[in-house]
């Protein structure tokens, strides 16, 4: 006979909602950290400080 599971408490499911959205945000700030030093950013402007010096 199947039987019910038990209710995860409010506390819990929050805690692991918490937990996934910071896990994504890592993520997603640690691939354009690699796309920032491999040179392949396409989303994000990065002026650098030699080209500025090279301007003035």
């Amino acid at each position: 006979m199947a039987v019910p599971k038990k209710r995860t408490s409010k506390a819990k499911s929050k805690k692991a909602h918490w937990k996934r959205k910071a896990f994504f945000v890592q993520k997603k700030s640690l691939s354009l950290a690699k796309s920032l030093l491999s040179g392949n950013s396409k989303s994000f402007v990065y002026i650098n400080n030699t080209f500025i010096e090279d301007i003035v």
